[in-house]
């Protein structure tokens, strides 16, 4: 739908059009795709995608095109996909499907106050995608959204849900640019890319710099008259592959002298204009990207004759291009940011300020408060900015953006103390301490929790010793639960006890009842479960007396904990499903999701896997509806859901699911779980990512699980017990009090411990250190086991059982009981542990048993796909096979290597024995740690000699 061409020839992207050809021609076919297109500033991005764009339209689709718009550090929520619903509420042939997808009017700017209704952010989500897709079935549709650099999380978000979806619609594919050479080590779109691409449906082009070949082909079709040789080359240097740098280059070389700096360069063709034009392209430079004609008119102050001259010269330059809806766009954003940047303060300031003012003047409504609040800010009319920016975070808070709500509050919080009393915005809630406790809501609700706690302690700060006793209560309980998500415990409890000390109990208020909920949450959290119970009692009188309904909610939740048999129980669950219909008849999602999530929870921890699927569903349900997915319950329920997949055994679906529903940090943990369980690569270096700053305590929960593993897995007993130890300490609260995974860590670590103990013991050494080792881990896991449910059990039992073989050797009835204890539904681990009761039985004497329990492993593990555990059943059969008809596993090369390692031969001396690579010579090492299921070359020696594959003999000393 765009009208938009060059002149510029489309030189050495052959390749490049192809593929996005075939893209194309797939989704034509059925194959819905997407490709992000990368590349640095002026490679030839925005020329490759129309020329791609002009071919499908040219072929009949449908094309519709949105642009990311740099404005600073705040964000218009939504702003690329506004314009394309623009462009087609702007074509009657559309105005049918349009009318047909309600929601979608909110970006079009009809009237609507969701600031409470939780559906609205996923019945606008739904309904963009509902109506592309209807268009799709119509006729092939091609979405090209240009620079994702610039774009807003909301509008992430809405591309991350189009995408994410499983399949795309038949017919529609998707294009999307980005600068590469933009995104530094903390851009926002980094993690969203490293989501998508790993999507079904979604590839990535990386558009290249042009071989200097390609480079001087474009210098001579770009310039009519003949260039020297001496000037192609030159140019050719100069540009260094990019295409808009060799236009420029092409443009100056008429002039004397050629630029030294980019900047010079980019404006040798400006200056080339009239003055008029000169002055419209500065004051379009500050509108931005793109302007619409009658903005720029005004702010020009030009009459219309004059601006269309002017207009006319700069697209006629090639500085400028026309395009839809009477807009005007810099045909590349360098030459923008050029233009731009050559304005003095004083010209830009007042340039800001008209842009602002005219757009004030239209009434735009809250759709313009961001772009308002830009141009005011850079314009120093600070009240201006100050009023457009609160406006315009009521605006993101409406359509369900809370990272952009966060952040024109910030904008607001920087602006209030440069601004005189007088000329501050007045209403309810609009001061500082009240407006940063928005922002630390927005900030929770984004999921960026730290910094919740970082503007909650600036209301605090803001509060001084006259400050109304409600709102100082309401401030140090907001910090107190805030303080909790990150896992702050004692101070949470100190700041809870101060809010609720603040205002009395009588006359009873919903201020009160909140910090009394919030105080319970945080004795708790320390175990002072005694002061929890009797908080939580009162509260909950005093809630039902005054029809604090959520309030009630949250009590009731807490309650499921504190009494009888918790939330693991039928009365526990009974409790929690009343608090979640009382958070929903109250429209307090947040409650009604941390019920779901209790009732999930505790499902899981009573071992009923299945029965928590559900809650699951319905608390991500209504996390999607209220744009809550990044907050902290909602990435729990994330977590869970790939934890049950996982831990049912359905590991393939575990892996579709968060690849359709990517989460951030340690709520793809599962995840990790299976690809270490697979022996992918870059599993350690993906757990260790987990580790870093700031701190997050699932994130460490994660990552030690899977280092510690990882460690065991590979024979490494002291990294596996330091890893462990690693994480109880830092997972440990202010009391020292062990964290619930301890038991998981101790029984991983006891692994590794056990083998090396059963080395020793085979060749003759001491075993005492590592006896000690296995006795400080099992008294770890027996102390954290205590209370726990199925879970926990079943991991003490693997603990005690590994204890006893690190001590004196397997112990048949020992791994038998493991075995039974993780029957309740961990399907991997149920394995895992029947691989070690198969051993046992073996070094029984019980091969027959032994070849029945290991051929169960190897069923399970071959339908898990987890060649590891697959590899280790399959030697223990050989083993364990009679020996008469036992055959060696090992070829004859194999059997020669064996020999050599049994005489202690390094891998170097056994190559230079069998006239062999040390490498390979490590090859067939490994080949025959694997065959025999052996830990490390002597417990294959061992394996050996036992299983009679070489017979002893006089052993070398050197």
């Amino acid at each position: 739908m765009s009208e938009r061409s060059f002149s510029t020839p489309l030189i050495g992207r052959d390749e490049e059009l192809l593929r996005l050809g075939g893209v194309l021609e797939r989704a034509r076919n059925g194959r819905g795709q997407a490709v992000l297109v990368a590349g640095d500033a002026g490679v030839g991005k925005t020329r490759l995608l129309d020329e791609t764009a002009a071919r499908a339209a040219a072929a009949g689709a449908i094309v519709v095109t949105g642009h990311c718009v740099d404005l600073g550090d705040v964000g218009l929520p939504y702003l690329p996909f506004t314009e394309i619903l623009g462009v087609l509420a702007g074509d009657e042939r559309f105005s049918g499907v349009l009318a047909a997808h309600p929601a979608v009017e909110r970006l079009l700017g009809a009237a609507s106050d969701s600031s409470r209704d939780a559906d609205a952010r996923l019945r606008l989500f739904e309904g963009v995608a509902g109506l592309f897709a209807e268009l799709a079935a119509a006729a092939p549709l091609l979405l090209v959204l240009e620079d994702l650099h610039w774009a807003d999380q909301s509008s992430r978000d809405l591309l991350r849900f189009l995408l994410s979806r499983g399949v795309l619609p038949r017919q529609f594919a998707v294009l999307a640019s980005y600068r590469a050479d933009d995104l530094h080590r903390r851009h926002p779109l980094r993690p969203l890319l490293a989501e998508l691409v790993r999507l079904p449906g979604v590839e990535r082009l990386e558009v290249r710099r042009l071989a200097d070949a390609e480079v001087a082909r474009l210098v001579r079709a770009l310039q009519e008259r003949p260039l020297s040789e001496a000037t192609v080359r030159d140019i050719v240097e100069r540009a260094e592959g990019n295409a808009f740098y060799t236009e420029e280059l092409v443009a100056a070389a008429d002039t004397d002298g050629m630029p030294t700096g980019l900047a010079d360069l980019l404006l040798i063709r400006v200056e080339q204009l009239s003055e008029t034009a000169q002055q419209v392209l500065r004051t379009a430079a500050v509108a931005g990207r793109r302007v619409g004609h009658d903005l720029l008119r005004d702010v020009a102050g030009l009459p219309e004759e004059e601006l269309e001259s002017a207009l006319r010269e700069a697209v006629g330059r090639q500085l400028l291009v026309a395009g839809d809806g009477g807009t005007y766009a810099f045909r590349h954003a360098l030459a923008r940011e050029a233009v731009y940047g050559d304005l003095l303060p004083g010209q830009r300031s007042r340039l800001h300020g008209a842009y602002a003012r005219l757009l004030a003047a239209r009434g735009g409504g809250a759709e313009t408060a961001a772009e308002r609040a830009y141009h005011y800010r850079e314009s120093h009319d600070l009240p201006e900015a100050l009023a457009a920016s609160v406006e315009a975070a009521g605006h993101a808070r409406r359509v369900g953006a809370p990272a952009e709500e966060l952040r024109h509050l910030e904008a607001a919080l920087d602006l209030w103390p440069a601004v005189p009393c007088e000329a501050r915005p007045a209403g309810q809630g609009l001061d500082p301490v009240a407006l940063t406790l928005r922002a630390s809501a927005a900030a929770v609700h984004s999921g960026d929790a730290h910094r919740a706690v970082s503007l909650t302690r600036a209301a605090l700060a803001g509060t001084g010793q006259d400050a109304d006793p409600e709102l100082a209560a309401r401030v140090r309980y907001t910090l107190a639960g805030n303080l909790m998500t990150v896992d702050n415990l004692a101070a949470a409890f100190a700041y809870s006890s101060e809010a609720l000390a603040m205002i009395p109990a009588e006359p009873p208020s919903r201020t009160w009842v909140w910090a009394a909920a919030t105080h319970v949450m945080a004795a708790r959290q320390i175990g002072d479960d005694d002061t929890a119970l009797r908080v939580a009692r009162q509260a909950l009188e005093v809630a039902e007396r005054i029809g604090a309904t959520a309030a009630r909610a949250d009590l009731l939740i807490s309650l499921a904990r504190l009494e009888g048999g918790g939330r693991r129980t039928l009365q526990g669950r009974e409790r929690l499903q009343e608090a979640r219909e009382l958070a929903r008849s109250a429209g307090d999602t947040p409650v009604e999701m941390r019920a779901l999530y209790s009732l999930a929870i505790g499902c899981f921890e009573s071992g009923e896997l299945r029965e928590c699927l559900p809650w699951i569903t319905e608390g991500l349900d209504r996390a999607r509806r209220s744009g809550l997915l990044s907050s902290p319950y909602a990435l729990e329920m994330r977590y869970l859901r790939l934890l049950v997949l996982f831990t049912l055994g359905q590991w393939d679906e575990c892996v579709r699911v968060a690849r359709a529903d990517p989460a951030p940090g340690f709520a793809e943990g599962p995840v990790l779980y299976i690809a270490l369980a697979r022996g992918e690569p870059d599993v350690v270096e993906r757990a260790r990512a987990l580790l870093g700053e700031p701190f997050d305590w699932m994130g460490t929960f994660v990552g030690g699980i899977v280092l510690t593993d990882a460690a065991a897995l590979r024979g490494d007993p002291e990294e596996a017990v330091a890893r462990a130890r690693d994480a109880v300490a830092v997972l440990s609260d202010e009391l020292g009090r062990a964290p619930y995974v301890t038991v998981r860590l101790a029984a991983l670590a006891l692994a590794a411990v056990a083998d090396r103990a059963a080395a020793e013991r085979r060749r003759g050494g001491s075993t005492d250190r590592w006896s000690g080792v296995a006795g400080e881990l099992v008294e770890l896991a027996r102390t954290t086991a205590a209370g726990q449910g199925p879970e926990g059990q079943a991991w003490l039992a693997r603990a005690e059982a590994e204890w006893t073989r690190a001590l004196s050797g397997p112990d048949t009835a020992a791994w038998e009981k493991a075995a039974a204890a993780f029957a309740y539904g961990d399907v991997y681990e149920a394995a895992r542990v029947r691989l070690r009761y198969a051993e046992a039985l073996a070094a029984d004497g019980r091969r027959t048993e032994a070849g029945e329990q290991a051929r169960a492993v190897r069923e399970t593990a071959a339908a898990l796909g987890a060649p590891p555990l697959l590899e280790r059943a399959e030697a223990l059969l050989r083993r364990s096979a009679p020996a008469e008809n036992s055959v060696s596993p090992l070829t004859a090369r194999e059997q020669d290597v064996l020999r050599l390692l049994a005489l202690g031969r390094s891998n170097r001396q056994i190559g230079e024995e069998l006239f062999i690579s040390g490498k390979t010579a490590s090859v067939h090492v490994s080949n025959i740690l694997a065959k025999l299921g052996a830990a490390s070359r002597t417990e294959a020696v061992a394996i050996a000699y036992r299983e009679r594959l070489i017979t002893p003999g006089p052993t070398a000393q050197g």
